[in-house]
Order: C-alpha cells, then structure tokens, then sequence
C-alpha cells in the first residue's frame, strides 16, 4: 500500500535516493537564506523593523541547508547536483513569484511594494513547508537518524508562516490590503502548479532510483495529479488567508530550545 511514511522509509532506506533528496532539499535551503539575507539589507527605511526577521528567516534557512548537509556527511555521502526540474525555488521565480534574484543583486533599497511581495512568496511557500515538514514529523519525528533534524526544521517552518501573517496583517493596515490579496492569489494559483511540476519530477527520479514498476509510478503520479486537482479546485484558499498567528513576534524573539 501506497503511504507518505512508506515512501520516505523506501527513500530513506536507500542511499542513492537519500542523497538526491537531501541535495534538493539543502540546495532549496540555501537559495532561501541567500534570499532573505539580501531582503534583510535592502529593506526601506519605512520598515526597518523588518530587517532583523528577515535576517533570522534567512540564518534558519542556512542552518536547515547545513542540517541536510549533515545527513549526508553521517553517511560518508557526498552531495548531487540538483536536477534543474526539481528547482523549486527556480521555477517559481521563472513564473514570476517573489522578487527576482536580479532585483536582490542590486544594491538599491526595495520598496513597500517589493516587501509585500516578498511576504506573499513566504507566506505561500511556507504554508507549504510548514505542511510537509508537519507529515514528516508525524511519520518520522522519533526517528534514530532524521527525527532531531525534522522537528527543529518544523519548528522554524511555523514560526516563518507565523511572522509572514503577521506582517503581512500589518502591511495590510498600512494600506496595502487589496495588493495584498490580489498577488497571494497569484502566487497560490501559481505554487501549486510548480509544487505538481517539482513533485512529478522528483518522483520520476525516485522511481528511476528505486526501481519502481510502471505501475507504481502511474500510481503516484496520478496522486499528485489528484492533489493538484483539488488544491487548483479548492485548496488553494489555506494559502491566502490570513490571520493573527498563536505566537506573535515569531521571528523577534528567541526561538524555543530544542526538544
């Protein structure tokens, strides 16, 4: 039978497919914490405040990429390159999503609006990560060898969405509401096509790892075309909605202990 736990355990399992899944996933990480260290030192002077979270969001992006890093080393494996159709971060600056790496090379101050735009890109793709990161702690979060590293990364991924409705609530006091809602739609609608695109490729090379059957990989693909469908449908509205988050100031005040 075809489950969540079952494929991470077949992945895990296997040495090959560990590093392929650790390498997309430090590589993701990475890029994110180059991003939001370039975001922390172009923020306008209208939101300074912004600056050290931004920063914090990034220097938890680095520890996460060092974390899956990590893994590799304790296996004396070393990293793959990132097959450029997993790139999910790339693909969805391809689409337009978020502020464009050329924009943050720039050493001119962003924006309001390019903030807005910044907090969108988080708050949709961190309601992702913070699901994922949730499923792996629910199958895996006792486990011997990545249990530690999932529940920290989970964690951080909570607090990240918690600040990104946060701020973005607040922004949206400031007058920019209906921009606001228009580009969350924009960015929703577009995840979720990248996130299907991102998960039929990485799967197509887990399969060819792993050896699936045919069928198996028939199966899977037509999941991910079934969560595609519905998220298209109707799932999409979790990512545009906003509201005061249970733990307010998440990225200003210290992170909790490691359990």
């Amino acid at each position: 039978m075809l489950s969540a736990r079952s494929l991470f355990q077949e992945i895990l399992d296997d040495e090959d497919s560990f590093r392929l899944f650790c390498s997309i996933a430090a590589g993701g990480e990475a890029q994110g914490g180059w991003e939001n260290a370039r975001i922390a030192a172009l923020v306008p002077d209208g939101l300074r405040d912004l600056a050290p979270k931004a920063a914090r969001h990034g220097a938890d992006e680095d520890k996460h990429g060092r974390i899956f890093r990590a893994l590799l080393r304790r296996r004396g494996l070393p990293p793959v390159p990132v097959p450029p159709e997993t790139d999910y971060t790339m693909l969805l600056e391809r689409r337009g999503i978020g502020l464009a790496h050329a924009r943050l090379r720039a050493d001119e101050p962003l924006t309001e609006q390019d903030i807005v735009v910044y907090l969108v890109h988080s708050r949709v793709t961190e309601q992702r990560a913070a699901e994922q990161m949730a499923l792996l702690v629910r199958h895996f979060g006792d486990h011997p060898e990545v249990g530690r590293a999932v529940r920290m990364i989970s964690r951080d991924e909570d607090n990240h969405l918690a600040y990104c409705h946060e701020d973005l609530l607040r922004l949206a006091r400031r007058g920019h509401g209906r921009t606001i809602q228009r580009v969350l739609r924009q960015s929703a609608h577009a995840e979720i096509a990248v996130y299907r695109d991102v998960s039929l490729a990485v799967m197509d090379h887990m399969g060819r790892l792993l050896r699936w059957p045919a069928a198996k990989s028939a199966a899977l693909a037509a999941g991910i075309h079934t969560v595609y469908a519905y998220e298209r449908f109707a799932g999409w509205h979790r990512m545009v909605a906003l509201r005061i988050p249970e733990r307010l100031d998440a990225l200003g005040s210290p992170a909790p202990a490691p359990a």
